[in-house]
Protein backbone atom coordinates (compact mmCIF):
# COMPACT_ATOMS: atom_id res chain seq x y z
CA UNK A 1 0.00 0.00 0.00
CA UNK A 2 1.27 3.43 -0.89
CA UNK A 3 0.99 5.06 2.53
CA UNK A 4 1.45 2.02 4.74
CA UNK A 5 4.30 1.96 7.23
CA UNK A 6 5.91 -1.45 7.86
CA UNK A 7 6.62 -0.46 11.47
CA UNK A 8 2.85 -0.14 12.06
CA UNK A 9 2.26 -3.70 10.89
CA UNK A 10 5.33 -4.92 12.80
CA UNK A 11 3.94 -3.29 15.95
CA UNK A 12 0.53 -4.87 15.37
CA UNK A 13 2.17 -8.30 15.01
CA UNK A 14 4.22 -7.79 18.17
CA UNK A 15 1.23 -6.62 20.22
CA UNK A 16 -0.78 -9.63 19.04
CA UNK A 17 2.14 -11.92 19.95
CA UNK A 18 2.19 -10.28 23.40
CA UNK A 19 -1.49 -11.17 23.83
CA UNK A 20 -2.88 -7.66 23.39
CA UNK A 21 -6.18 -6.99 21.66
CA UNK A 22 -5.52 -4.87 18.57
CA UNK A 23 -7.31 -2.94 15.84
CA UNK A 24 -5.89 -1.63 12.57
CA UNK A 25 -7.13 1.62 11.02
CA UNK A 26 -6.44 2.25 7.31
CA UNK A 27 -7.20 5.35 5.23
CA UNK A 28 -9.32 3.96 2.38
CA UNK A 29 -10.41 7.15 0.64
CA UNK A 30 -9.54 10.85 0.58
CA UNK A 31 -11.01 13.95 -1.06
CA UNK A 32 -9.51 17.41 -1.27
CA UNK A 33 -6.89 18.36 1.28
CA UNK A 34 -6.04 15.24 3.30
CA UNK A 35 -3.00 15.08 5.61
CA UNK A 36 -2.26 11.39 4.97
CA UNK A 37 -2.55 9.38 1.73
CA UNK A 38 -4.74 6.34 1.09
CA UNK A 39 -3.10 3.32 2.68
CA UNK A 40 -1.82 5.17 5.76
CA UNK A 41 -2.30 3.10 8.89
CA UNK A 42 -2.68 3.35 12.65
CA UNK A 43 -2.56 0.37 15.01
CA UNK A 44 -4.38 0.65 18.33
CA UNK A 45 -4.51 -1.64 21.36
CA UNK A 46 -7.39 -2.03 23.82
CA UNK A 47 -5.70 0.38 26.26
CA UNK A 48 -5.60 3.17 23.67
CA UNK A 49 -1.89 2.92 22.85
CA UNK A 50 -1.24 3.58 19.17
CA UNK A 51 1.47 3.76 16.53
CA UNK A 52 1.20 5.31 13.06
CA UNK A 53 -1.04 8.02 11.62
CA UNK A 54 -4.23 8.35 9.62
CA UNK A 55 -4.54 12.12 9.79
CA UNK A 56 -1.80 13.87 11.69
CA UNK A 57 -4.52 15.72 13.61
CA UNK A 58 -7.40 15.30 16.00
CA UNK A 59 -8.98 12.63 13.78
CA UNK A 60 -6.49 10.25 15.39
CA UNK A 61 -8.15 10.70 18.80
CA UNK A 62 -11.57 9.94 17.34
CA UNK A 63 -10.20 6.87 15.52
CA UNK A 64 -8.53 5.58 18.70
CA UNK A 65 -11.79 5.96 20.64
CA UNK A 66 -13.75 4.12 17.94
CA UNK A 67 -11.04 1.43 17.67
CA UNK A 68 -11.36 0.60 21.38
CA UNK A 69 -15.10 0.03 20.83
CA UNK A 70 -14.37 -2.04 17.71
CA UNK A 71 -11.92 -4.21 19.66
CA UNK A 72 -14.66 -4.83 22.25
CA UNK A 73 -17.39 -5.58 19.70
CA UNK A 74 -15.21 -7.48 17.22
CA UNK A 75 -17.03 -5.73 14.36
CA UNK A 76 -15.16 -3.61 11.77
CA UNK A 77 -16.44 -0.17 10.88
CA UNK A 78 -15.82 2.53 8.28
CA UNK A 79 -15.47 6.03 9.74
CA UNK A 80 -15.90 9.22 7.73
CA UNK A 81 -14.53 12.64 8.63
CA UNK A 82 -14.79 15.82 6.65
CA UNK A 83 -15.84 19.41 6.30
CA UNK A 84 -19.46 18.43 5.67
CA UNK A 85 -19.52 16.53 8.94
CA UNK A 86 -20.64 18.47 12.03
CA UNK A 87 -17.44 17.38 13.79
CA UNK A 88 -15.12 18.75 11.08
CA UNK A 89 -13.80 21.65 13.14
CA UNK A 90 -13.50 19.52 16.27
CA UNK A 91 -11.40 16.82 14.56
CA UNK A 92 -9.24 19.23 12.55
CA UNK A 93 -10.51 18.90 8.97
CA UNK A 94 -11.82 22.43 8.57
CA UNK A 95 -9.45 22.90 5.59
CA UNK A 96 -11.94 21.15 3.32
CA UNK A 97 -10.50 17.66 3.30
CA UNK A 98 -12.49 14.49 3.78
CA UNK A 99 -11.23 11.03 4.67
CA UNK A 100 -12.70 7.58 5.19
CA UNK A 101 -10.94 5.20 7.56
CA UNK A 102 -11.62 1.46 7.82
CA UNK A 103 -11.04 0.11 11.34
CA UNK A 104 -10.87 -3.63 11.87
CA UNK A 105 -10.07 -5.82 14.86
CA UNK A 106 -7.07 -8.12 14.38
CA UNK A 107 -6.47 -11.59 15.74
CA UNK A 108 -9.05 -13.78 17.38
Amino acid sequence: MAGSDPTVLDQAAQWLKDGRQVALATVIETWGSAPQPVGSQLVIDADGNFIGSVSGGCVEGAVVTEAIDIISSGKPKTLAFGVADETAWKVGLACGGKIRVYVEPLGA
